[in-house]
């Protein structure tokens, strides 16, 4: 393969790495204003108002309903001291806020969020340059797509236990060790949940995944995830809230009891990554929900090819509004998902400790079983014993 023959790949994989990146910081950002005005909102208050930035040489103060609030955030970060305790490990400790970062990122790479792109019919004007070729809109396109979320995701509560320990703080060690045993609670939760869909779908490859949600069930439904596993979808927005450490499940932080938890001692920018990492996690979740549940980047019985509507009626549609309305739906997928996780964080409190565990355990785990085993005696049935 020639360096030529590469490029047009690299060109596109490029464009979809800073895509990613600037989707997930933009929507971590963001969250950080929809939460505040929300909650104000839920309590009728007014929320975040005070941040502006002044027209120079005029009294013009643009407020824009509080979003300069989280750059205020970011300077405020950026410019505090860095404190660092005495007593820590200075590898576990400089480490910690990465490892829980990181993965967080790297989840969003084996997620599609649109559909195959052929860039030669989208920019005739590089059609020379491209050829033929197409690319689904994934940065990493891999058969075990799901397995890979797992792997990474898991890599988080190991940057949170980490910190709790390399502070040398009692509340910190506390905050780490729930961080923990509540991972191991909720992952099992979690894989349990998702098996049902491998079942239905019988594949980890989360495009090919999105592609047969694209059908229909008897004709009248779109296929999404939601309707062929209900409660696996309830189970697995409730594991996957558990797992991001929200309210009502953040005892590893639960200010009331350790102060902040496993990031008591860190201040300045590395404190803005733990709790950035956790608004970017909160996008990554209502994007595999999506993904899994609702349909991913297509709307309802829309495929590649257009849409295929009930009765037999097909609607072609070109590339250049095929490609953006796949980008547009999955963003507000995400976004919508996004609002009703900040919605549970206001309004319901936080369990106590022995509450979240036998959540989990004494009623999440035996229904997620439950789930998997009518799952199989379904598939079996409908196989005709097969």
């Amino acid at each position: 393969m020639t360096s030529t023959s590469v490029l047009p790949d690299l060109a596109v994989t490029t464009v979809f790495i800073v895509y990613a990146i600037v989707m997930l910081l933009s929507f971590g950002g963001l969250l950080t204003w929809v939460e505040r005005k929300q909650s104000a909102v839920m309590s009728d208050r007014i929320g975040a108002n005070r941040a502006y930035i002044r027209i120079p040489f005029t009294d013009i103060k643009l407020v824009w309903l509080g979003l300069f609030h989280g750059m205020a955030d970011g300077l405020k970060m950026l410019l505090k001291e860095n404190f660092k305790p005495k007593t820590h490990d200075g590898v576990g400790y400089f480490l910690a806020p990465f490892i829980v970062f990181t993965p967080v990122l790297l989840v969003f790479a084996v997620v599609p969020f649109g559909g195959t792109v052929v860039p030669g019919e989208l920019f005739p004007a590089l059609s020379d340059w491209f050829g033929t070729r197409a690319y689904p809109m994934q940065i990493a396109s891999l058969d075990a797509g799901l397995l890979v979320v797992f792997a990474f995701s898991g890599l988080g509560i190991i940057g949170a236990m980490l910190a709790g320990w390399a502070s040398d703080n009692k509340f910190s060690l506390l905050g780490g060790l729930r961080a923990g045993s509540q991972m191991i609670s909720y992952e099992l939760v979690l894989a349990l949940t998702v098996l049902g869909l491998i079942l239905v779908y019988g594949t980890v490859d989360l495009g090919a995944i999105v592609r047969q949600q694209s059908g229909m069930i008897g004709g009248v439904l779109p296929a999404w995830g939601i309707f062929y596993q209900p409660l696996a979808a309830f189970l697995f927005l409730t594991a996957a809230i558990a797992e991001n450490k929200r309210i009502p499940f953040d005892l590893p932080e639960a200010e009331s009891e350790l102060i902040a938890g496993y990031f008591t001692e860190y201040s300045a920018m590395k404190l803005g990554l733990f709790m950035f990492s956790e608004f970017i996690q909160i996008a990554v979740v209502g994007a595999l929900f999506a993904t899994l549940f609702l349909g991913g980047y297509n709307l309802p019985f829309m495929t590649d090819a257009g849409f295929s509507l009930p009765g037999g009626t097909e609607i072609a549609l070109s590339q250049a509004v095929r490609v953006p309305l796949q980008l547009l739906t999955f963003l507000g997928k995400t976004a919508l998902l996004c609002v009703i996780q900040i919605q549970i964080r206001w309004t319901l409190p936080r369990f106590r400790y022995d509450q979240m565990l036998g959540l989990s355990w004494k009623m999440l785990l035996p229904l997620s079983l439950a789930n998997l085993v009518v799952t199989v005696l379904w598939m079996w049935l409908v196989g005709g014993g097969q």
